[in-house]
């Protein structure tokens, strides 16, 4: 039987967290977070000392921390990074921009969606200019535990992040609206799918993609509102960040705009975080 290589994450957020959860009995796992009591929630794991320790350790890095913390984090990285496999989570943060940081690494950018916490998320997972296919699949793997995955062109990450990874608050926001508490009528949920793939083909995804893109994210929107006995808005928050994309979205839709409208100012903000 093939050992599986061990996988170290950095940071124990919402989706740090939900990735060790998932990934605990599939994968070695070595863990860190500023916080120590995070990780002691992950009893399989290994507890790494540092972010500098835990690259020593292994080869493939998922780095999960906000984005706040993402520059410092590559600085103190840097130099151990050569040859390793960094998997990294953040949204508007390019590959290029990782690789100048950390050298000869390998960098697979990957955007997931709320729904990853339950295993019916959404993943969109591009490659760096170092990755090979073998790094693109095993990144595949990995989040292939959290629910469907879809590869695509680094050009279309913004595009993804606007649709699959903000589509969960604008769902949320539409039932919230509308004081949908619950059985959600069949009617909704069809018409909520045929928008969110339009809007999907708007934002440039071909129509195969567009229908990946808007069936798995509403799946696991109602799965998530199902298994959590949380109100719509509450799930909305957590989708959420502050001055973020789906807090772009969700401004169109409040007042009166389309799906289509509110994805294309998702993804205006999505290439204005990328700039910054």
């Amino acid at each position: 039987m093939k050992v599986k290589k061990p996988v170290g994450i950095i940071g124990f957020g919402n989706m740090g967290a939900a990735l060790a959860g998932r990934l605990e009995g599939i994968y070695p796992l070595i863990v860190f977070d500023q916080d120590k009591g995070k990780t002691r929630l992950v009893k399989a794991a290994s507890k790494a000392k540092s972010p500098q320790d835990l690259l020593l350790k292994t080869e493939a890095i998922i780095l999960a921390v906000k984005p706040q913390d993402f520059a410092p984090l590559l600085k103190k990285i840097k130099g151990l990074a050569k040859g390793k496999l960094i998997i990294s989570i953040a949204a508007g943060i390019p590959t290029g921009y990782i690789e100048r940081r950390l050298g000869m690494a390998k960098v697979i950018r990957v955007m997931p969606n709320l729904p990853a916490k339950i295993g019916k998320g959404m993943s969109c997972l591009c490659s760096g200019r170092l990755a090979t296919t073998k790094d693109l699949n095993f990144a595949k793997n990995i989040f292939s535990c959290l629910g469907c995955t879809l590869i695509i062109k680094e050009t279309m990450l913004d595009a993804a992040t606007a649709v699959s990874g903000s589509g969960p608050g604008y769902f949320y926001h539409y039932l919230e609206s509308r004081k949908i508490t619950g059985k959600i009528p069949a009617a909704l949920i069809k018409d909520f799918k045929i928008a969110l793939q339009k809007a999907a083909e708007a934002v440039g995804f071909k129509k195969t993609q567009a229908i990946i893109l808007s069936e798995v994210t509403l799946r696991g929107s109602l799965a998530m509102f199902k298994v959590s006995k949380l109100k719509a808005a509450e799930l909305k928050q957590q989708v959420v960040s502050r001055g973020g994309t789906t807090e772009a979205g969700l401004k169109v839709l409040s007042k009166g705009g389309s799906l289509n409208e509110a994805v294309k100012a998702a993804l205006k903000r999505a290439k204005e975080l990328a700039k910054k």
